[in-house]
């Protein structure tokens, strides 16, 4: 039986996996990207270890016909070519990312007749859609908050790419709670006001600097929510003014959640899905994040969508993965 490998190509590792029709990652390896080593390094790193996987999989009797890669980046799915990108990865945008990897695998693994692409949070959103939180549905949303915030909608088993392959960036859209003293925030994609400006995990980090937290007391994310579970112990803590309070914490991960929350509910309010999967690392934060973010959420949903499901993804690390693998499984 043919199997497929699928690959999530993001912006400091890249994994990939032999998948079987059933969907099951039957072995996997994982790499460092070359971040900052252009495009065409990233295609031969990638090119190999997509090649060693198929020497794998052939010493264990399995064939392998096709690649399907989730990754960073607005993937032309049509093309297959990286049409922008941040500087996460450096000279990223305009690589030609299936020409050059077909081209690449034509000489060192000449069973794969197939590649296809698509942005990794596509990818993501599809394996959860096919095998995860989402399975069975006919239709569902995405959502991830972690390092950014990205979004993808699958409807009857394909995500929604948009005309120019642009759709899914859910972070880049009007948040009232993005703004600082009547100043909107600025947002990595060069505006300002935008939910990833106060919903993303770095943005939560800065908030709870604005709310008079100390640096030396949490020095990530990770450190605020510490922080944050010591101040809810002591049922609040003292006045969020003080700079060495975790109270401030509790109030920036408030107001990140708030953020999400109501974001995610105007989309549902859109898009009407059959089901709505929560991703990403504040999604696996726990329910300091997740209360007062599905709050939001459920306060902003019109009363015909009140009882629609709210779930955290269930595949982790290998959804991409098997999202991208199913770009090629028949």
């Amino acid at each position: 039986m043919t199997h497929v490998i699928g690959v999530d190509l993001g912006g400091t590792k890249t994994a990939a996996g032999v998948v079987a029709p059933s969907g099951e990652v039957l072995m996997s390896e994982t790499i460092p990207t070359l971040n900052r080593d252009g495009g065409e390094a990233i295609l031969d790193a990638t090119a190999a270890l997509i090649a060693g996987l198929v020497e794998r999989a052939a010493d264990a009797g399995i064939s392998v016909s096709g690649v399907g890669i989730g990754s960073a980046g607005v993937i032309d799915a049509v093309a297959g070519t990286v049409v922008s990108a941040t500087d996460a990865i450096l000279g990223w945008a305009g690589t030609e990312l299936v020409p050059g990897l077909s081209a690449r695998l034509s000489l060192a693994a000449p069973s794969v007749q197939t590649v296809r692409a698509v942005n990794d949070v596509h990818a993501h959103a599809l394996g959860e859609a096919w095998l995860g939180a989402a399975k069975g549905s006919s239709s569902s949303l995405m959502v991830a908050f972690g390092t950014g915030v990205g979004g993808s909608f699958v409807l009857d088993g394909a995500p929604v790419l948009g005309h120019r392959f642009v759709g899914g960036h859910v972070g880049h859209f009007a948040s009232p709670h993005a703004y600082s003293d009547g100043v909107p925030l600025p947002c990595v994609c060069g505006g300002s006001g935008h939910v990833e400006a106060i919903a993303s995990g770095p943005a939560l980090y800065e908030a709870y600097l604005r709310f008079g937290g100390s640096a030396r007391e949490a020095l990530d994310t990770r450190g605020v929510f510490a922080l944050a579970s010591a101040a809810e112990a002591l049922d609040g803590g003292a006045d969020t003014g003080s700079a060495d309070n975790p109270a401030a914490a509790l109030c920036a991960i408030d107001v990140g959640a708030a953020a999400a929350g109501q974001a995610v509910g105007g989309l549902i309010n859109i898009l009407d899905p059959e089901t709505v999967v929560i991703s990403g690392g504040l999604a696996d934060a726990g329910d300091l994040w997740w209360k007062p973010m599905e709050f939001a959420l459920r306060q902003e949903l019109l009363l015909p969508l009140a009882s629609v499901p709210v779930v955290r993804a269930a595949l982790g690390n290998s959804a991409a993965i098997v999202g991208a693998a199913k770009l090629v499984l028949k």
